[in-house]
């Protein structure tokens, strides 16, 4: 099993770019189910959870085409078998995406409950009230979700802000009879991409972006080229790091415009940030200034973000409060910062943050893909050298970590 081994101390300086966005991709692969002609993607990142969801698509009968460095087209006109199995989805919970897109194209769909990151429960209730009020007949067996019906139009309100809901109620709709309007629905970048992607194959989409979406829906949709926008949670990660190490870097091919937030954030801490169209640079201070958080949906500060935030905290003068709202086990990679020398107090969904004078190299251990670049990032700032076990989940998330970081003079190899 691979680790990485970091010789930290060096500040991050240079350029690198950015990719493709991981939770923008996943579904924009699940919406070539909803069409006979070719789907054309370009700047798709080469991440575990893309070669599953992938692979996934191919068992289904999907072709699968490389298209240059970033590129694929999925062609699904010869799909033949409508069903997600366990042994394929248990790794991602993204594959419960392709619910909606099967139940909508051609009535039917055998798709097993998902697993993933063990960062809280994300049940997939809102997805099945949805698709029932849509008319779907739905039962779930022995650990799958049997799905069948023609679906209608609906008022749909879900009871909590889902991100993977709302976008496998939105595949769902646009082939659905009549217009589907999704109330409380995220508002995501992502969803909004997704959304682009639907409307250029055809569909008939507007509000996505805001809590509410309408749906009209069309009988077929067509083939489309669309290119996937820029990773914020990643762009984020590397504006840590550099932050973390009192560095300045320049990140090409991303946009602030989806990270207004966090940029306040990584102010607040005394960085100093200039936008581009589409670059950003940043230059930190000799020590960062700690910032308090509260995690919520967008566009509040995201989830995905707060272990970098963590991180960066657990260097900087003085005290901060990050309280998590999301997911109820997500301050698990505390316990691993401690053992780098991190200064945390854990209460609830609370975590109190004293900044330390420095943090020592050791042994550490991923629990999740957020936790697994929380812990670059302090490895990168701590003194001496610190090994990453369970990298598997930083390699589900970020493409090519280490040859990026390299880029930016860290000292970062993978050893097997």
């Amino acid at each position: 099993m691979d680790k990485l081994l970091i010789q930290g101390g060096t500040p991050l300086k240079g350029e690198v770019a950015i990719s493709g966005a991981k939770n923008a991709a996943l579904p924009i692969l699940c919406a070539s189910l909803l069409s006979a002609e070719p789907l054309t993607l370009a700047n798709v990142p080469h991440l575990n959870d893309i070669s599953t969801m992938l692979r996934l698509l191919a068992q289904m009968g999907v072709e699968v085409t490389l298209d240059g460095a970033d590129g694929l087209v999925l062609d699904s006109r010869a799909l033949h078998n409508p069903v997600a199995p366990y042994d394929m989805v248990k790794t991602m919970r993204a594959s419960i995406l392709v619910l909606g897109p099967l139940l909508a194209r051609f009535g039917e769909a055998k798709v097993s409950l998902p697993g993933g990151c063990a960062i809280g429960a994300r049940p997939v209730d809102q997805h099945i009230k949805g698709l029932r009020a849509m008319g779907a007949e739905i039962r779930v067996e022995e650990g799958y979700v049997i799905a069948r019906g023609k679906l209608k139009g609906a008022r749909i309100v879900t009871d909590m802000v889902t991100v993977t809901g709302t976008e496998n109620l939105m595949m769902a709709a646009v082939l659905a009879e009549g217009e589907t309007v999704i109330e409380n629905a995220a508002r995501e970048p992502e969803v909004v991409d997704l959304a682009n992607c639907l409307s250029a194959m055809g569909a008939r989409i507007s509000g996505a972006g805001s809590d509410v979406i309408r749906i009209h829906g069309v009988e077929r949709l067509s083939g489309a080229t669309h290119s996937i926008m820029p990773d914020r949670i990643e762009t984020g990660t590397y504006l840590c790091a550099a932050a973390a190490t009192g560095g300045q870097v320049r990140l090409t091919r991303t946009s602030s415009s989806y990270l207004d937030v966090v940029v306040d954030k990584l102010l607040d801490a005394g960085c100093e940030i200039d936008t581009e169209r589409d670059a950003i640079v940043l230059r930190a201070p000799q020590r960062l200034k700690a910032v308090s958080l509260r995690t919520a949906p967008y566009p509040a500060f995201p989830t995905d973000m707060q272990a970098q935030f963590m991180a960066i905290n657990c260097v900087a003068e003085g005290s901060a409060v990050i309280r998590e709202t999301i997911f109820e086990n997500r301050f698990m990679h505390a316990v691993e910062l401690i053992r780098l020398g991190a200064d945390i107090r854990i209460d609830a969904n609370n975590a109190v943050v004293t900044g330390a004078p420095r943090l020592n190299g050791a042994t550490v251990m991923a629990t999740d893909l957020r936790a697994s670049a929380s812990l670059v990032i302090a490895g990168l700032a701590a003194q001496g050298e610190t090994l990453i076990e369970r990298i598997y989940h930083l390699d589900r998330g970020y493409e090519r970590i280490e040859e990026k970081l390299s880029r930016l003079g860290a000292s970062v190899r993978r050893v097997h």
